[in-house]
């Protein structure tokens, strides 16, 4: 078990939170949720000793192994894998190393055996001859083939990285387990496993994620950071969402009830207070009146922005035709030969780990790529709409917000481009502010403003949820349904894809591709996905 007893941060003058009494039990995953800003990822460095309270403190059942995930990328990179894997269990990793030392004296003591055999005794009890099968397991899950097990951390990429500290965190079975956003950089196959792996974790798990599905797939409670509180709450995030929202409206309900009494008891008063016969009663209505007290009900420090994709123009029949484009970058075949046609009634969401095949087609598509083979034609009625996952050329200029989205609107009213920025949450004085010092937030919800001012009827999104908190996910995903045009598009985020896409295409490790009109969920229950899981099961023992 771990408690917050009393717990208050302060930053400045501003408390993020205050006298906070909370409990996490054993057996349960408790997701934290709020709005950006909230103190969500403070807190969880609070329950992690990472950062000092204000005031309170907070309590580990003596004997329990707290493990978190790490957000250094850089931490380990004069590692290789196996052994930052298996340093999620620290002291594991200890007894290893000095075990191994000692085993590698030339001048081997009759005190080296003595302590050697301590460790062998202390290794074989914490199930040592298991930490690299382990270990194995947990990041062939996470998607790290078995050849960069042994690799150095510096060579590895950003997501290989972020994957292979996940797996530190998950590794030896820790009472305690804190994860902050762990389904970033994850694709959805690896994002699958993950869930299945904390449904069946039997110890206490605390997660900070925007991942809708993802929390209602593994959360058993959820606490709401919220008014400089928080609030637990049992059931999922579904679950909070509507235990929140009744409770909101059974206040509003008792405060409509007490605000028609009050109303009752003022015109009772006023209409009889001089009159000598009525005098009593209308002191006792006094009093009454007194004692009635309307419920507080403050303003959410959750913003939900305004995201609706409204095309000029109606998409033809014709929007279109992919014909064998390859692409080869750095010597790796990304594109082979891929052919598809796109119908003017398509949301199709590009799916699987293969993300320079998605992202290369995007660029491709966009025409920031020239295919080395095959083509490519968009029908005469099509206007496109481009979000690239790595946005860096874009805001690299000097530009205000209001300025850069400007020169991309067809009026150049200032007016008018404000009221887009006004609905993605960027009031008054922001529209001054330079592009390239936004955050990755800000700057999603200025390529969004820029979607929306084009007018486009076809969009094109490769992970637009990143960065994102959970509001504004949640807009953008209903933006999507909402659009009358064709979407093609990649994310991480299950329930944006699944309530989204009516076909669903995935390219595959050998190069070849599934098309396939349906929803995600179908997709993923579907023979297509049981065969492939098989055919590339069995390779990757075959080569074993």
């Amino acid at each position: 078990m771990i408690a917050a007893n009393n717990v208050t941060y302060r930053v400045g003058k501003k408390a993020l939170f205050e006298d906070v009494n909370i409990k996490f039990t054993e057996g349960n995953c408790y997701g934290i949720i709020g709005a950006n800003g909230a103190g969500k990822s403070t807190f969880l460095k609070i329950l992690s000793g990472a950062l000092e309270t204000t005031s309170g403190e907070i309590s580990i059942t003596p004997g329990q192994r707290l493990s978190f995930l790490e957000q250094d990328h850089f931490k380990y990179d004069d590692y290789n894998v196996m052994d930052v894997v298996i340093m999620g269990n620290q002291h594991l990793y200890d007894v290893m190393k000095e075990k191994d030392a000692i085993y590698a004296k030339e001048d081997f003591s009759d005190e080296d055996g003595v302590r050697a055999a301590e460790l062998e005794a202390e290794f074989a009890e914490m199930d040592g001859w298991e930490a690299e099968s382990n270990a194995a397991m947990v990041l062939n899950g996470l998607g790290i083939e078995t050849d960069l097990h042994y690799s150095m951390m510096k060579d590895l990429n950003g997501n290989e990285k972020v994957k292979v500290l996940l797996a530190r965190a998950l590794f030896g079975n820790p009472d305690i387990l804190l994860l902050d956003e762990p389904t970033n950089h994850l694709d959805l196959d690896a994002i699958a496993w993950l869930e299945e792996f904390l449904i069946n974790f039997e110890n206490t798990v605390i997660v900070v994620s925007h991942d809708r599905y993802f929390l209602n797939k593994v959360c058993t409670q959820t606490c709401d950071i919220d008014y400089g509180k928080i609030q637990l709450y049992a059931g999922n995030y579904d679950f909070w969402y509507e235990s929140s929202q009744l409770l909101i409206k059974q206040m509003k309900e008792a405060n409509k009830k007490k605000e028609e009494k009050i109303k009752e008891l003022q015109e009772f008063i006023s209409r009889f207070s001089a009159n000598a016969s009525k005098s009593k009663q209308a002191t006792s209505r006094k009093r009454a009146l007194e004692k009635i007290e309307l419920d507080t009900i403050k303003p959410s420090s959750r913003k939900y922005p305004y995201i609706d994709f409204r095309p000029d123009r109606e998409i033809g029949n014709e929007v279109l035709t992919v014909d064998n484009i390859s692409k080869t970058i750095d010597g790796v075949k990304v594109l082979d030969k891929v052919s598809f046609i796109v119908g003017h009634d398509d949301k199709i969401a590009f799916v699987g780990g293969n993300e320079m095949a998605k992202s290369t087609l995007f660029k491709i598509l966009a025409g920031e790529m020239e295919p080395d083979e095959g083509s490519y034609k968009w029908g005469v009625t099509t206007s496109l709409a481009y979000f690239p996952k790595d946005s860096t050329k874009e805001f690299d200029n000097d530009y205000t917000i209001t300025d850069w989205l400007t020169g991309y609107s067809p009026v150049k009213d200032i007016t008018y481009v404000r009221g887009f920025l006004g609905r993605m949450l960027f009031a008054g004085e922001d529209g001054v502010k330079k592009v390239k010092v936004l955050s990755g937030g800000e700057k999603v919800r200025c390529l969004l403003s820029k979607m929306m001012i084009s007018g486009a009827n076809c969009l094109i999104f490769d992970e637009p949820t990143n960065h994102l908190d959970m509001e504004a996910i949640s807009s953008l995903n209903t933006g999507m349904i909402k659009f009358p045009g064709v979407i093609l598009f990649a994310c991480r985020d299950h329930q944006c894809v699944e309530t989204t896409a009516n076909r669903i295409i995935e390219f595959l490790p050998d190069g070849g591709m599934i098309d396939k009109i349906t929803t995600y969920d179908e997709y993923l229950a579907s023979d297509e996905m049981a065969r492939k899981r098989t055919i590339y099961t069995k390779s990757e023992d075959d080569e074993d």
